[in-house]
């Protein structure tokens, strides 16, 4: 244990958009920040707040931000009162970030659905409904921008990821990304038996946002239990399969698959902005 828990608390606001549905992902974000914080020797204050049901938005006190996934349609929900209160605060971080001085700035996490909202909130491409779900473990390919990547350091490529979504992000506008200070950073698996063009699977919105499509704080143990359930088994079967429920948990298995993604991604988000508040290695 450091020194470093002796300054004022590390402030993590987790904006949870699961709308009151049972998930793993609330439960890997705490498990994930509670891990870091202990190996870290961090003191880190964590607050929760439900979006879409109690409408509660974090000010803009904290240091670090993690917006979670969620389900339902990125698009549909565009005039429902959370959403604009999400997007109000997601306006005012950026430009927080734009005028604050080195070291002041928020760091924020997009995942999933949240990403999707970001991605439609940015306008860096064409976010759209999927022709079927995707559900499963994934390789996610990192471009060579992606590959420079601090937030996926200690990955290979390609990495595998849990993915879950009916919507998605095609089409980016690489001059507008660009133009924000972002970048591309990874795609789903190429797939040559397909026409359909290949979705973002992450990006860089400017030098403190960053989103994946995938589920960085999926849990292996969580993800097995969850879907060994009666009714999620059947629920899974029904909607695509017994070999792909099968596949599914053979993955969650393999140590070098999601148990070193979780390892990695929303640790490394951490450690940069932790490093970057308080200008110490970590």
């Amino acid at each position: 244990m450091n020194t470093r828990n002796k300054m004022d608390p590390f402030r993590i606001a987790v904006l949870d958009l699961y709308q009151g549905e049972a998930n793993q992902g609330m439960r890997g974000i705490q498990s994930i920040i509670e891990s870091w914080s202990e190996q870290k020797g961090v003191r880190a204050q964590v607050d929760y707040f439900d979006v879409r049901i109690k409408k509660q938005i974090p000010d803009l006190s904290y240091h670090a931000y993690i917006s979670s996934g969620g389900p339902g349609s990125p698009l549909d929900s565009r005039y429902e009162d959370w959403d604009v209160a999400w997007c109000k605060w997601l306006d005012q971080l950026n430009r927080w970030n734009q005028h604050a001085s080195q070291g002041q700035e928020k760091h924020i996490l997009f995942i999933c659905f949240s990403f999707q909202l970001a991605c439609r909130f940015f306008s860096i491409g064409v976010v759209c409904k999927r022709r079927s779900t995707s559900f499963g473990v994934f390789p996610v390919s990192q471009t060579e921008e992606g590959k420079q990547e601090v937030i996926f350091d200690g990955l290979k490529n390609p990495f595998y990821a849990v993915d879950h979504r009916d919507y998605q992000l095609v089409h980016p506008n690489l001059e507008r990304i660009k133009e924000m200070g972002g970048r591309l950073l990874c795609l789903e698996k190429e797939r040559s038996h397909v026409l359909y063009e290949r979705a973002v699977m992450a990006v860089r919105f400017n030098a403190h946002m960053i989103g994946t499509q995938f589920h960085p704080e999926a849990d292996p143990q969580g993800m097995t239990h969850y879907l060994n359930q009666d009714d999620k088994r059947k629920t899974v079967i029904g909607k695509h399969s017994e070999e792909k429920l099968k596949s599914m948990l053979a993955d969650l298995q393999d140590p070098s698959k999601i148990h070193w993604t979780k390892s990695r991604v929303l640790p490394n988000f951490l450690n940069k902005a932790y490093q970057e508040l308080t200008s110490k290695p970590i």
